[in-house]
């Protein structure tokens, strides 16, 4: 039993479902040409909505509201769609097995699926706390954070223990924001991770410290340098965590974000792989020519880095990757050239929301306001110099303009002739150095319908889902 097709995606998540909106706009009728192959049930949807407005305790978004690709201002891409222009999707399957040689997947169903052309987008998979030496299988109230189901379970989880106890394990993005989504959800909350500060990939301590103060303030515990090695568990739920210097932590759930690795083991001895990824080219290709790769999974030159190599785990890569990979397979005159991607990350926090852009490399150098609670929205950021140039810009607090000026200074490798001034001047530096450069239109935060909204004190829990909402306040759109 088997089905052949043209092009095969595997994987389900954010990158297909802008992969399969950029085969139609190329290639128009893509009738039994294109099948989407996902161990999910439902077609694929934006991600980052699953830490933060599918959380919130009122007015929470459910599918099909945020399916792809509304999470770029584009078009929803209900099972629907994708049936209105013949691409078929394979839902809650599993592959078990590829053959590159042959161009082959088999299902868990038994069913051989073959391909001219595949686009590995497996995504990553999150790291178990039993890979650290800590159990937590078949626990009820061990909460991860990856898929739909997972995100289903922690809302059902946070609703069974009402102003409960919650320990957050890890200091990473999902364990930022589920600890906001916690707090919001009155529910008591402990941070543990063995970092020396929070978010540590990007962070600079200084810049930790005022987002850790902001916790701090909502009422959040930290416990950092710490690592849990056990957990007391009765009638099949944790009851207490247990950290490396014997101290108990009560709980009544535990959410762990502890970071995730690509999925990469179909491939394993059949392609080339590199930075935890599978190695691909400028192209998205990979060292089979039938194979491309796309998102988490992906390890790309980047040529803002010199053409270093990165695998980048967040969704603006999952979604310019998987667009650059189609355009490059389509392409029947040579005209798509290598990607030439701005790295970018983003987060909203309570109602903060910070944008990064490059490289964390270099010396970094502050400016703006770091000290939180004078009442006021704060607006600060850091340039990272490197050789004399920006090479990174992280930003809290940003207008679409300004967000748009540190973006087009990193882009632009802005040179930087006195470092100390660079620290005075802060964001008039990107203003001004990029004055008369207009960023090229796919590096262009765009301002997403409710970015004006204005978030205060007493905010409704209206407003407030508006902003810590699953849309980004400033969505990348990227051309190719």
């Amino acid at each position: 039993m088997g089905r052949a097709f043209v092009y095969v995606i595997l994987g389900g998540g954010v990158a297909a479902g802008y992969a399969a909106l950029e085969f139609v706009r190329r290639s128009g009728d893509s009738r039994d040409k294109l099948c989407i192959i996902s161990d999910e049930q439902v077609a694929p949807y934006e991600r980052p909505a699953l830490s933060k407005g599918f959380l919130l305790p009122q007015g929470a978004p459910r599918l099909p509201e945020f399916h792809t690709c509304v999470g770029a201002n584009d078009e929803l891409l209900t099972k629907e769609w994708y049936s209105e222009h013949g691409i078929v999707l394979v839902l809650g399957t599993r592959v078990i097995s590829a053959d590159v040689r042959r161009k082959t997947l088999l299902t868990s169903s038994g069913e051989t699926i073959s391909y001219k052309t595949l686009i590995v987008a497996t995504g990553a998979r999150a790291l178990k706390l039993e890979e650290f030496g800590a159990s937590s299988s078949d626990v009820r109230n061990v909460c991860y954070l990856r898929n739909l189901g997972d995100a289903d379970k922690l809302v059902d989880v946070m609703g069974s223990c009402p102003c409960g106890k919650a320990v957050v394990v890890g200091g990473g993005y999902i364990g930022m924001e589920c600890a906001a989504a916690l707090v919001t959800n009155k529910i008591n909350v402990t941070m543990v991770f063995p970092g020396k500060h929070c978010m540590n990939r990007i962070f600079t301590p200084k810049i930790a410290e005022f987002y850790e103060s902001y916790y701090t303030s909502k009422g959040v515990i930290f416990v950092k340098e710490a690592s849990v090695t056990s957990m007391e568990i009765s009638a099949g739920k944790v009851t207490a965590v247990m950290l490396g210097d014997c101290t108990r932590l009560p709980a009544d759930m535990v959410v762990v974000g502890v970071g995730a690795r690509a999925n990469t083991g179909l491939f394993e001895g059949q392609l080339i792989m590199e930075k935890g990824g599978i190695n691909v080219n400028g192209q998205m290709q990979a060292s089979d020519a039938s194979v491309y790769a796309v998102g988490d999974v992906a390890a790309f030159p980047v040529k803002l880095f010199g053409g270093n190599v990165r695998r980048l785990e967040h969704v603006d890569c999952a979604r310019r990757t998987a667009r650059h990979a189609v355009a490059a397979i389509l392409d029947a005159t040579g005209s798509v050239g290598d990607i030439d991607y701005l790295p970018f990350f983003y987060s909203r926090l309570f109602s903060l929301s910070w944008q990064f852009y490059g490289d964390n490399a270099g010396e970094a150098v502050h400016f703006g306001d770091l000290a939180p609670g004078d009442g006021a929205a704060p607006k600060f950021g850091a340039y990272w110099v490197r050789e004399g140039r920006i090479v990174g810009a992280f930003l809290e607090g940003g207008s679409r303009q300004e967000n748009e000026s540190i973006a087009a200074t990193v882009r632009h490798g802005a040179a930087v002739p006195d470092v100390p001034e660079l620290g005075r001047r802060g964001l008039a530096f990107a203003t001004q150095a990029t004055g008369n450069t207009k960023l090229a239109a796919g590096d262009k935060p765009t301002c997403a319908w409710h970015a004006t909204v204005v978030v205060a004190a007493a905010v409704s829990i209206a407003v407030f889902a508006c902003w810590f909402g699953w849309m980004a306040s400033y969505v990348l759109k990227r051309d190719l």
